[in-house]
């Protein structure tokens, strides 16, 4: 079952997060990485800036959680984490896919350079990477992150924001 987290959920989300974050531990470049991954501060403040967290439950409780942003004409997935425990049985496929079936905007998804896996998991999904020049443009409109994270990350788009962008290139008047 899929269900919108609610505070409750607070301490659980913090804990999903940061006991799947450990796989980027000695991936993603060192001066990124820190322990907790996500301090309970950084995900209060992740919440109050508009992620909503949506939770894969069965019967052992919280397996997994994803969260998508709305941001004006993009919505952006968020945080898609889930236990070390639960991998590998499609848990992020649900999640990902309820979270697409419920957006009527394009979606866009920043994740490490260095998490291939998550590329490679996105792409089976129907998501393409952007270019190097659009992935900076994406990452300093719609997140708020460091240049550094910015420098060691990608971001990948479905088709129709790639649909968006081309109809946005054929209807720019020209000089």
């Amino acid at each position: 079952m899929i269900r919108q987290a609610d505070e409750k959920d607070f301490n659980t989300l913090y804990e999903i997060i940061n006991d799947a974050a450990i796989a980027y531990k000695g991936v993603i470049p060192a001066d990124r990485w820190h322990e907790p991954y996500m301090p309970k501060n950084e995900l209060a403040a992740q919440i109050i800036e508009g992620v909503v967290f949506y939770c894969y439950c069965d019967e052992n409780g919280i397996a997994g959680v994803m969260g998508i942003q709305d941001r004006s004409e993009v919505n952006l997935i968020r945080h898609a984490y889930v236990r070390t425990k639960f991998r590998q049985k499609g848990i992020g496929r649900i999640l990902l896919n309820h979270l697409i079936s419920n957006s009527n905007k394009p979606i866009l998804i920043g994740t490490w350079k260095a998490a291939t896996w998550a590329i490679t998991f996105y792409e089976k999904h129907g998501f393409s990477l952007v270019s190097e020049e659009d992935k900076t443009r994406l990452l300093k409109k719609y997140w708020s992150i460091p240049e550094r994270q910015i420098e060691t990350s990608v971001v990948l788009a479905d088709g129709a924001y790639t649909i968006l962008v081309a109809s946005a290139l054929l209807f720019t008047p020209t000089e």
